[in-house]
């Protein structure tokens, strides 16, 4: 996926890592990038899409989180570094630390959006939000970061919550977390509020990684 069309957890991702990360995630950007306008692309799937699938069915009750991994794990072995990881994260959070327990919970709303950063020339995709509706009709919404590195930290999740609040006006940001799913860790505005200079710090980190992109793209052509 092109960086300048690219997903929020993604973009987290390139934007805090450190550099030796952040270029091979380039150098990976643009080999995809060039094989799809070439017509090799091929469809290797999301990688983290089935277990993400699975923990919402969790929350649900339409499933048990620690069945569905286990046949995960059975049918695919390239998930087998990850996604135990991942059930042990969503699970700290959602039995030890989730602070909202007006159960039964039900499917709120599905939210999707994109952000224009018309300076860039770019877009950030929002989807796959775990919407939850409490049974006082009070709506959750979580978006997750999957990326084992780099560690989701204060100012990128904060990053995040501002890019939501951007991409859904109309609902409150306090209704919005950021789940780091390996670490179990939430953020939300009460424990991360904004500063006001949110705005500047993703111009200035994804301008500069779009400069490097560009310079990267040299060698491929």
């Amino acid at each position: 996926m092109s960086l300048r069309s690219i997903h929020l957890r993604k973009l987290l991702k390139i934007l805090y890592s450190d550099q030796s990360r952040r270029i091979s995630a380039l150098r990976s950007d643009i080999r995809e990038d060039i094989a799809r306008e070439q017509g090799n692309a091929e469809g290797g799937g999301d990688f983290y899409g089935p277990f993400w699938r699975d923990a919402k069915d969790h929350v649900f009750g339409f499933s048990d989180l620690t069945d569905t991994t286990r046949a995960r794990l059975e049918a695919n072995t390239r998930r087998a570094n990850l996604y135990p990881r991942l059930h042990d994260g969503f699970l700290l959070w959602w039995n030890e630390r989730r602070r909202w327990t007006n159960e039964p919970f039900y499917p709120a709303d599905t939210l999707k959006a994109y952000v224009s950063i018309e300076s860039l020339n770019s877009t950030i995709k929002i989807d796959n939000i775990l919407a939850v509706r409490d049974a006082h009709g009070e709506d959750h919404f979580v978006y997750p970061y999957f990326s084992p590195e780099p560690i989701l930290n204060e100012e990128a999740a904060r990053l995040g919550l501002w890019i939501l609040q951007q991409g859904f006006p109309t609902v409150p940001v306090a209704c919005f977390r950021v789940l780091d799913v390996m670490r179990g860790i939430t953020f939300n505005i009460d424990r991360n509020p904004l500063r006001g200079d949110e705005s500047d710090i993703l111009l200035r980190r994804y301008s500069s990684a779009l400069d490097e992109s560009d310079q990267l793209r040299i060698e491929y052509s």
